[in-house]
Formats: structure tokens, sequence, C-alpha cells
């Protein structure tokens, strides 16, 4: 019965991965059904998603759930900086604004929310490592202050300064950047035993290369499918009845880190909920503090216009509220299900108004 129940999942997998495939055919061969090439290549994320939450458990259980959670959100945020990339080609700035919105606010209220709650099912607390948890949700503060700052300029200077906003948000970008790759050696170098310490249970041995080989893969699929879901977007938008805005922040941001937020939950239960941490809030921290300037710096580039980092008034509040709550959560170093309740119903309520948002 185990045997015909494996074969069967295995199957179910590889008719999900052939959505793939069909992506790619539809983009080139039926580029005038935009509507369902949007569809099918928001469903061929699924299995890839999966395909880098099952590498990413078993990294986490051969270097620690820390590095793993780190390894996960890293890889999950390359699809969201390919997407981005595309859509600066297009220019389809507003769009690519939207869906880090969309990212940061989706990975510490949705995903860490589901995790808690799933990781809370069967325990009364779950715990997870304080400190790294601190610095996480500080390092959130500082790209909340981030967007905030440039927002705040364009409103107390106005016509007056308009000069200098794009040179103003470039280097703060550049200030960003410097920052995560100060953590990345914080976390990597010199205080890794916070990342590292873990249960027995990541004692396990055996060879890393066939799970960062199918990271690696699933990565690359990933970039192909979000070509095709970039470029259809819009016209999906418009043809459900959304915005932009809307369909920037709620239904690319959700795609684009499906990887993450299937990760997060299937590490949570089973009780690595420092794994499942690092991916929720540090996969945000990823897109604020390196996405999101790596792409200011990359419009330059292949964009129409460099793109800023002036975000709408309402995204700049999303962003606040929602690191704000996580660090609340977070100070503790535990959590159970009814917190994950809480931040899941922050995130409804910001996706419903986001919906009902007119369009600028």
């Amino acid at each position: 019965m185990l045997s015909l129940m494996a074969a069967a999942s295995r199957t179910s997998g590889l008719l999900w991965l052939a959505l793939v495939p069909a992506t790619v055919v539809l983009e080139y061969w039926f580029p005038d059904h935009q509507l369902l090439i949007f569809g099918v290549s928001c469903a061929a994320v699924v299995p890839l998603a999966r395909l880098i939450g099952d590498a990413t458990s078993d990294l986490a259980a051969k270097i620690g759930d820390g590095l793993g959670g780190l390894l996960n959100a890293t890889f999950g945020n390359a699809a969201e900086l390919i997407i981005g990339a595309f859509a600066l080609r297009r220019g389809l700035t507003d769009l690519v604004k939207a869906s880090l919105t969309g990212s940061i606010i989706a990975n510490v209220l949705l995903v860490f929310g589901v995790a808690a709650i799933a990781g809370g099912i069967k325990r009364p607390i779950v715990k997870f490592n304080r400190t790294a948890a601190g610095l996480g949700t500080t390092m959130l503060l500082l790209s909340a202050i981030g967007l905030v700052v440039p927002a705040m300029f364009h409103l107390l200077a106005r016509s007056e300064a308009v000069a200098v906003e794009l040179q103003l948000d470039t280097e703060i970008a550049g200030v960003l950047f410097a920052t995560y790759f100060l953590y990345l050696l914080f976390a990597l170098k010199t205080h890794r035993d916070l990342y590292t310490a873990t249960s027995a249970a990541n004692e396990a041995h055996g060879p890393a290369g066939p799970a960062v080989l199918k990271l690696m893969l699933a990565t690359a699929a990933v970039a192909v499918v979000s070509e095709a879901l970039v470029g259809s977007v819009e016209v999906a938008a418009h043809a459900i009845g959304t915005t932009e805005l809307f369909a920037g922040v709620v239904v690319v941001a959700l795609v684009g880190n499906a990887a993450e937020h299937y990760s997060a939950v299937s590490l949570a239960w089973k009780g690595q909920m420092d794994a499942a941490l690092q991916i929720a809030v540090g996969s945000s921290t990823q897109i604020a503090l390196f996405v999101a300037p790596a792409l200011v710096f990359l419009s330059y580039a292949i964009g129409n216009t460099p793109m800023d980092l002036l975000f709408s008034v309402f995204e700049v509040t999303a962003v606040t509220l929602a690191v704000l709550i996580i660090s609340f959560i977070a100070h503790d170093g535990e959590t159970h299900w009814m917190e994950g309740v809480q931040l899941v119903a922050v995130y409804v309520i910001l996706a419903l108004a986001f919906f009902f948002l007119p369009a600028p």
C-alpha cells in the first residue's frame, strides 16, 4: 500500500511539473491567450516550490535550521529578482514596487502566520532562537526606514527637489545593499553559531550536492515560468477586474514567493521553527535590503527609466505595520497558533484594502 501511495505521489508530481513546459508552449505558440498563460504559469510554480522546499528541508537537516532557512530564502527570492527584472525590461516599474511590497508583508504576516499555526497545532508553545529573531526583525525595521525616508522626502521637498530624489534613492539603495552583505558576514561568519545551534536531528550526514542541484534546477525553471507570468499579468489583472497594484501586491507576490510559503509551513509542521522564522523574516529582509536595491541598480541598465524607492503612502503604511507586529510577536523567542491567526488576520485586512484601493 505504501509503495502504491509513493508511486501515486511521484506520478502526481510529474504531472504538475508538466505545467512548466506547458507554460513555455502557451507563451510561444498561443501568445494571444494571456489569461490562460497567467493561470498556467501561476500553477506551474507550485511543484517547483515543493521541489525547493524539499531540498531545503534536506539541507536544513545537514547544515542547521537557521542556515537552511537562509539558503531557502535566497533561492526563493531569486525568483522574485527574476520576475522584477523581466517587469523592469517591460517598463512595469509600479508592478515591481507592488510585488516588493507584497513580498515583504506576505512573508512576515501570511507565511510566518501559517507557519506558527502549523507548528502550534501539535505543540502548545513553539520556541525559536530569540537573538536571531531579534536581529532579523531589527533588520526589517531598517528596511521600513529605507522605504519611509524617500516617501517623507518627496512629501516635504515637493517639486523643489525632484532632480535629487533619484540620486537620494540610489544612495539609500547602496546603504541597504551594503548593510545586507554585512548581515551575511554576521550570520555566516562571525556569529554563525546563532544560526546552527539547533536540535540533534540536524546532525544528519550525507552529501548535500543532490539537494543543492535540485534547488538550482528548480530556481532556473522558476525563471522560465516568471517571464511568462510577467508578460501576462497586465491583461490578466484587467480580465479578472483588479488593479495592477493589487495584482502586484497579492497575486504576483504570492506566486513569486511560493517556495518560501511551502517551505516555511512544511518545516514548522516538523517542529523546525528556527528555519521557518529564518525563511519568513529572512526572505523579507532579503527583499528589502538586497532585491529592491539590486533592482534599482539593474534599472539603470535594462529599464526604460531608472527605478526609484518612492512607494505609495499605503504601501509604506502596510510594510511598517507588518514589521511592527512581527517585531512584537517574535521578541520573546516563542509563539503559538493564536499568534499565527493574528498575523494572518492582519494580512487579510491589508489585502482587502489593496483590493478596494482605487487605481492611481
